[in-house]
């Protein structure tokens, strides 16, 4: 199964819609903290709707803590990045993937980003800034489920 880490979200509705996208789709969701907004259950509730209860996240109280879980569980990091090197639809997905999505504001710090095991791009026309972070990951994940074979059946 592929996951989704959210680095740091600093956008409730965006992570709300995110978590809303992973339930619907089976990805599970980490959430690297500290958040730019209250993650608790509480809160994430209001913004994931009644899609909570369908989805697995587990909160990382840092990136460090996220790293060692990561490495201990042998886990591919693909972030998401303006600067990826690769156009996602190029890149060749396995099962465990994780994917990265950076700040709202802000993506990653160089040190996550240089952490990475791989970094990928949603190519967009010359002198367009960036997409909406969850659609983006829509496109991603939809990609990856779709090499993959990880979509739920029909």
């Amino acid at each position: 199964m592929l996951r989704l880490a959210l680095y740091q979200p600093d956008i409730p509705q965006n992570t709300g819609t995110l978590l809303r996208l992973s339930a619907c789709l089976g990805i599970a969701v980490e959430i690297i903290e500290p958040a730019g907004f209250d993650v608790s259950d509480r809160h994430l509730r209001r913004s994931g709707l009644d899609y909570l209860d369908h989805v697995a996240i587990t909160r990382h109280r840092s990136w460090t803590a996220f790293s060692e879980w990561r490495t201990r569980e042998n886990i591919r990091l693909v972030l998401a990045t303006t600067r990826g090197a690769v156009p996602y639809a190029d890149f060749a997905y396995a099962p465990g993937d994780c994917v990265l999505m950076g700040r709202e504001s802000a993506g990653v710090p160089e040190a996550v980003h240089a952490a990475a095991d791989a970094r990928v791009v949603v190519p967009i026309r010359p002198g367009m800034r960036s997409l909406n972070v969850a659609v983006c990951a829509a496109m991603i994940l939809g990609e990856g489920l779709r090499q993959t074979g990880g979509y739920a059946p029909v």
